[in-house]
């Protein structure tokens, strides 16, 4: 391809993008999480003032935990969240059993590297309880975006238009609480979005698949949650504690 064409086609893909991604700009970001007023945590949750990007808008954690002291984690099933507060939209039950299998098998999966896993309570157990309490699908015009053009040039130029979720833009929200020792004291809670990079064009192609990758980056962030003088920003960075 001459620089010419490539000019063109550069140019083309910035015109059909930017007609295609303009109106979610301008309407905003898909609807943030909310404190979900049927959740056993929610009279201890505040806004996250470290959430800079929305990915931890509430949080709680009980002070003087002492994580290292915990060496077991019993996973509760996975709830798929039943208040009128809930944020599936359109997304039937049948997606939602789907999303909660999936974030259940991802949990575990990860927590296993680091903890037995039990199903007993006990002095050293965390009780790791999760609320699947939304999602969004993928608007499909991502797919016909990528048959037309190149895919290095969609990631380039995803890369500089869209940097958060829009309203087309798959994620999926959750709400995590952590109870500790036999007396189960609530140590932590927190309500979690995720969604995949701007970059990663192919888990946003399919109706659940932002959510799947949004349920499996926030699977991979857990264990930083679970450690001494720790808090979990946006993006997996971690910082000290409150």
């Amino acid at each position: 391809m001459s620089s010419n064409q490539h000019s063109t086609m550069t140019h083309w893909i910035r015109s059909v993008l930017f007609a295609v991604f303009l109106p979610c700009l301008l309407a905003g970001c898909a609807a943030p999480p909310v404190l979900y007023q049927g959740l056993a945590s929610s009279p201890w949750l505040r806004p996250n003032p470290q959430d800079a990007h929305g990915h931890l808008p509430f949080y709680y954690a009980a002070a003087g935990t002492r994580w290292a002291s915990y060496d077991a984690v019993m996973l509760d099933p996975v709830v798929i969240y039943p208040g009128t507060d809930q944020q599936f939209g359109h997304l039937d039950a049948s997606d939602r059993e789907v999303l909660a299998r999936c974030m259940q098998q991802a949990f575990a999966k990860v927590l296993a590297r680091s903890y037995r896993l039990t199903s007993r309570p006990g002095p050293h157990v965390l009780r790791i309880h999760l609320t699947l309490t939304g999602a969004a699908t993928t608007v499909p015009v991502l797919a016909t975006v990528k048959q037309l053009v190149p895919v290095g040039a969609v990631l380039g130029t995803l890369k500089s238009v869209a940097d958060k979720p829009s309203r087309m833009m798959g994620s999926v929200t959750y709400a995590v609480e952590i109870y500790g020792g036999a007396d189960e004291r609530l140590l932590k809670a927190f309500i979690a979005r995720q969604y995949p990079a701007a970059e990663n064009v192919p888990a946003s192609l399919g109706d659940l698949a932002a959510a799947e990758t949004g349920i499996r980056k926030g699977a991979e962030s857990l264990p930083l949650q679970l450690q001494d003088q720790a808090v979990v920003r946006a993006g997996g960075q971690v910082a000290e504690g409150r």
